[in-house]
Formats: structure tokens, sequence, C-alpha cells
């Protein structure tokens, strides 16, 4: 042992150097995993390859539950279940709830088969869906209950075009597009075959939040706390009839926990 160093000194570097040794071994070593998961283009999308199968439970015109997994059909956009949007009279209809409805009853008892391709900031699967053979994200569009999302996807533009020139669905009358009624953008364009009445921005970006429930099964209140997190009550909550559902940004109407779950809130804790 060296002048001036004591066993404790040389214990430390011992052990620093094996320390050293074993990381250089274990950076090498998942170098290695990573080149070969590279190499070996199944094992790395092996997550993404499989199916989801079974019947689904409607939570919204573009989410679904099948078991225990929660899908949002990627590549479209569908409005909220709250959503209103004007008919080609002028006046307010669920729209939200009429495109939940729709898909429920179009795929009533038929089988899915989801292929998964990516899990979104509520940890949702984000799948491409076929019911009975169908491209279900297809007929949404092509029937006007949804949007293509063309943010993610191009797929689905040709059924938009033909839902529109159809007047098709939410086509009919004249709506806010789903991702801009969610951030209450009131630069938006109104969109569908119907001039919209004076006033029409003001009508659709704030008709979600309004005193009555949109649909009698909607009784979940949702509001922003002061930290802006979203918090739901359910009736039998301590504060859900001190909660005053105001036209504002900051409340809203959900027909079932897990909607309400799906929003990215949380069930109040009183």
């Amino acid at each position: 042992m060296l002048a001036g160093r004591t066993k404790a000194d040389h214990n430390c570097e011992v052990y620093r150097n094996f320390h050293h040794t074993r990381t250089g071994m274990l950076r090498k070593f998942l170098i290695a995993l990573s080149l070969l998961a590279l190499s070996l283009p199944g094992l790395a999308s092996q997550a993404e390859a499989a199916d989801i199968t079974g019947t689904a439970k409607v939570r919204a015109g573009d989410a679904v539950a099948i078991g225990n997994t929660r899908i949002r059909l990627g590549g479209i956009d569908a409005p909220a279940v709250d959503q209103l949007c004007l008919n080609n009279k002028g006046e307010r209809w669920t729209c939200g709830i009429a495109a939940r409805d729709e898909l429920a009853k179009y795929v009533d008892g038929k089988n899915w088969v989801c292929h998964a391709r990516s899990i979104d900031r509520r940890g949702r699967t984000v799948a491409r869906c076929d019911v009975g053979g169908e491209d279900i994200q297809k007929w949404l569009v092509r029937a006007g209950w949804a949007l293509a999302y063309t943010r993610m996807s191009h797929d689905y533009e040709a059924d938009e075009k033909a839902a529109r020139e159809a007047k098709a669905g939410m086509w009919q009358g004249a709506f806010i597009a789903p991702w801009d009624w969610r951030v209450r953008n009131k630069k938006t364009t109104i969109l569908g075959a119907t001039k919209p009445p004076d006033g029409a921005h003001a009508i659709l970006l704030a008709s979600a939040s309004g005193p009555v429930a949109p649909s009698p099964d909607c009784t979940i209140k949702g509001n922003v706390n002061t930290a802006g997190e979203c918090i739901y009550h359910r009736p039998t909550s301590r504060w859900y009839a001190q909660i005053k559902m105001k036209i504002s940004k900051g409340t809203r109407w959900f027909c079932s926990v897990e909607e309400a779950e799906d929003a990215g809130c949380r069930e109040t804790k009183r």
C-alpha cells in the first residue's frame, strides 16, 4: 500500500473501479439490447401489434371500452357528449349525445378488432378499429358524426368531404369542430350546411355548460379548482348542490364517471 494512504482509501478506490467496470458493462449490454430490438421489428412493435378484440361499450362518438381497455379511435374527432350543435332550423340539439348513441346503435352486439397504435396522455389506447370487418372510423366520418383529425391522419378526408356534401349528421346544420370547441376558440370557423344565425359563435361555444344537463343521464358535474385541476362531483357528493353550472370554460356535465376520468378529471375528495 502506498505511503500516506489508509486502508479505507484503498477500499474506496477498489469500489470505484468495480462500480466503473460494472457500469460500463451494463451500458454495453443495454446498447447491444437496443441494437437487437432494432434488428427485429417484430420485437420492437410487439406491444403495438397486439389486437384488442371483443364487444365494446361506447363512451362517446370516438371513445369506447373493450373489457378494461379504454380506447380512443384514432384519426378522427367526434363531439364531446355535452357539445351542442345547431340543426338546419337554427335550433340547438345534442349532437354529442347523438354521435355516441348512433355509434352504439350501429355496433350493437358486434365484435370489434382494434389495432393499437399508441397510448395518449390520458392513458387510453389509440387504435384503428374494425367492426364486423368495417373500418368504424370511416363510417363515423362518412355518417357525419365525426371529423377527420388531420393533425394526426389524412385517412378520412375524402369521407369528410362526402359527409359534408350529403349534409349528413352534424353537417345538416352548424357546429364547431370538436378540437376548437374543447378550448372554446372564439376565432374558429363555424362549419356546416346552414348559414349560422347572428351570435352563433357565442351559442355554440357556450352551449355545453349551461344550468340544464344536455341529457337526463348526464348528472355528474365537473369544475376546475384553484390549482387548475378538473374535479368531478356525483349527485351524492357534499358540494354537488353548491356547484353552479354557469356558461363558462370551467364547468361541464358528464354522463358517466368513465367519461369524466377520460377527460382528465378526478373525483372530489369530499
